[in-house]
């Protein structure tokens, strides 16, 4: 499949590279990845990486404005499993497209499509895709992808992480000689400010009779820490080991979208498809979610707690066994 993607993309002078709405580190560098990996094998080729909210992780490399011919224009769709959540690229408008992705197939909205649910990062496709394809990558390429994999496994800590994902890693580290310790700085070094709504957060969730920990913030709490919509958003994977709570989540106030953002991660009941019922989904373990109802984000708390009691209660059953 890399390789009829290959072609696709040898066909094309003009090429834009969209991911999904609210940017995480693993969408925004297999995007740049990929930019960056093409236009080293076609540096005749105009090539954009597009999307908004770029800006926290800029240290992954820039983002491109595309204003161009649309009907004479490739669009590489990355990480983005259903068509409402692609960001900055209207489909319908462009010559072709096509879809790389690693979340569990929602629909098919892209005229070539690979999606492989067992791949632990939209940037671990990237870099199969640059060795098994020979597109030319540099050494900064692949720090950018190893970084974008590094973050959407937890530094492997998620069981996303496969055999295959590490065999990739160990061959990029070898053939590219990345000094992985000093990648790790920019990626988990933190303001002040958010380490102190860190402390906000730790100390104002409230844990249902199932498991289920959730924490409100405000428009209000963001602007007495000084910090953006994002940043709660980027502490979710903080709170992985607390004994109490099987699934866990931050509802987010985002007064400029008029939405409330949240973020939900599991430590074993399934939450993507709950996710979906609120213009959300995303991984088994890890998830999000929009409203623009706060009534609506209770529901999902009630739905979310459900799915933890009858976890809970297979589990039980599986031990009497």
């Amino acid at each position: 499949m890399f390789k009829k993607i290959l072609k696709e993309i040898k066909k094309y002078d003009s090429i834009v590279i969209a991911r999904h709405i609210g940017v995480d580190p693993d969408a925004m560098a297999s995007q740049v990845g990929l930019r960056d990996a093409i236009l080293n094998t076609f540096p005749e080729k105009k090539v954009y990486a597009v999307g908004t909210g770029g800006a926290k992780f800029s240290f992954l490399g820039k983002l491109d404005h595309f204003d161009g011919d649309y009907s004479k224009t490739l669009l590489i769709v990355l990480d983005t499993p259903d068509r409402k959540r692609v960001d900055s690229a209207d489909i319908d408008n462009f010559a072709y497209t096509i879809k790389i992705d690693h979340h569990p197939f929602m629909e098919k909205f892209c005229d070539l499509e690979l999606v492989d649910d067992k791949a632990s990062s939209a940037c671990e496709l990237v870099m199969r895709m640059i060795y098994d394809t020979k597109l030319e990558a540099t050494k900064r390429v692949m720090e950018v992808l190893y970084l974008g994999l590094v973050s959407d496994t937890n530094r492997f800590m998620f069981n996303n992480s496969s055999y295959t994902t590490f065999d990739i890693v160990s061959k990029v580290i070898k053939d590219y000689n990345l000094d992985i310790s000093s990648l790790y700085s920019p990626l988990y070094m933190r303001p002040l400010a958010e380490m102190r709504l860190f402390g906000y957060m730790s100390e104002s969730m409230q844990v249902t009779d199932y498991g289920v920990g959730y924490i409100e913030v405000s428009d209000e709490v963001l602007k007495k820490y000084g910090v953006d919509v994002a940043s709660s958003g980027n502490m979710i994977n903080n709170f992985n080991y607390i004994e109490e709570v099987l699934v866990w989540l931050a509802i987010t106030e985002d007064t400029k979208n008029g939405i409330f953002k949240i973020n939900i991660r599991s430590r074993g009941p399934v939450i993507n498809t709950i996710a979906e019922k609120y213009n959300g989904g995303g991984h088994k373990l890890a998830s999000g979610a929009r409203v623009t109802i706060k009534e609506d984000a209770y529901k999902l708390i009630d739905d979310l707690n459900e799915a933890c009691r009858k976890y809970i209660e297979e589990l039980g059953d599986i031990n009497e066994d």
